[in-house]
């Protein structure tokens, strides 16, 4: 299997997919995680990858009861899915055509519900990046701010750091017509409803997330990628991250950060790039802890016997408030 571009899955392609048809594929899902878009980090996570993977397996149901059209096939225990698959338009490649047949959209849509402390609405609006008008917000929100409804964002997925985007970039990028690019936007509110409603009857915020898509051989949306895993959405539990933001958090509070912007600016190769500070060992556990426990509290399942979500959550803020 090959490593996905900057990702934590490796993909094995079965059937490869034509300009008509979808292929088939098999995600991979490791233990490794990522932040500041420099691709997987030093340390693994014993037991993220099949965590992820089951959450990512249960969702897919989930959504395709809601009559949402998924790229899902079946899961391969413990930690592969098979899916549909798509091609990739090769970044150089320019907006696509409204009839360039089955592809991934090279756009993300992302919501928010919340603006929790780590949300990057509250960097790009103290930089001066976003205003508060251009997502729907009367003034500067404060940090855990529920929002009335969900803003609605667009990213690029295919260049070396992705970038926020209008909504006319974003469909022009994404080579969609108006209908396919309105059916987009409502597809994803539909489950970004679905997995905060799921959330919420756990005693979880989904504070926010993102989710892909591809165009099929016949012209429809298709689901794609892991929505409501916590390498896809924000969830918190009694106001405690439950992912990688307890450790994108560590880097950024100790100084480690990894300059990625910097370096693309200054065209340093990525096989130059300085090696990130691993993680102190005594965050490797309580993570692993904390990824089983969702995993099992969001599917119902269990597979480690892990501890429940309020001395999980609790183990990490021990951690982070040392």
């Amino acid at each position: 299997m090959m490593p996905v571009l900057h990702s934590t899955k490796n993909l094995k392609v079965i059937d490869p997919p034509t300009a008509t048809r979808e292929g088939v594929g098999i995600f991979e899902y490791t233990d490794h995680f990522t932040v500041f878009h420099y691709g997987r980090m030093p340390d693994q996570i014993p037991g993220k990858g099949e965590a992820t993977c089951r959450m990512a397996a249960f969702n897919f149901t989930l959504l395709e009861e809601a009559g949402v059209r998924t790229h899902f096939r079946r899961f391969l225990a413990p930690n592969r899915i098979e899916f549909d698959l798509a091609r990739v338009p090769a970044p150089a490649a320019g907006p696509l055509a409204p009839d360039a047949g089955s592809y991934l959209v090279p756009v993300q849509v992302l919501f928010r519900n919340e603006l929790p402390p780590g949300s990057s609405v509250h960097r790009r609006l103290a930089t001066g990046a976003l205003t508060p008008a251009e997502v729907g917000l009367t003034g500067i929100p404060a940090a855990g701010e529920t929002l009335e409804q969900p803003l609605v964002e667009y990213a690029t997925t295919r260049e070396d750091t992705n970038r926020f985007i209008s909504r006319s970039e974003a469909q022009r990028l994404a080579g969609l017509n108006d209908e396919q690019f309105q059916a987009m936007r409502d597809i994803a509110l539909t489950v970004n409803q679905v997995l905060t409603e799921r959330a919420r009857g756990l005693g979880l915020s989904h504070c926010d997330g993102k989710v892909e898509f591809f165009v099929a051989g016949d012209a429809g949306l298709v689901l794609a990628d892991s929505p409501g895993t916590p390498d896809e959405s924000r969830l918190m539990f009694n106001g405690v991250h439950c992912g990688k933001q307890v450790l994108r958090d560590w880097y950024v509070n100790n100084g480690l950060e990894m300059p990625v912007n910097r370096l693309i600016a200054e065209g340093v190769p990525r096989s130059q790039w300085p090696q990130p500070a691993p993680l102190p060992p005594g965050f490797l556990p309580v993570m692993s802890d904390l990824y089983r426990s969702l995993s099992e509290t969001w599917t119902g399942e269990r597979h480690w016997n892990a501890p429940g979500l309020q001395a999980a959550t609790q183990a990490v803020a021990g951690l982070i408030s040392r």
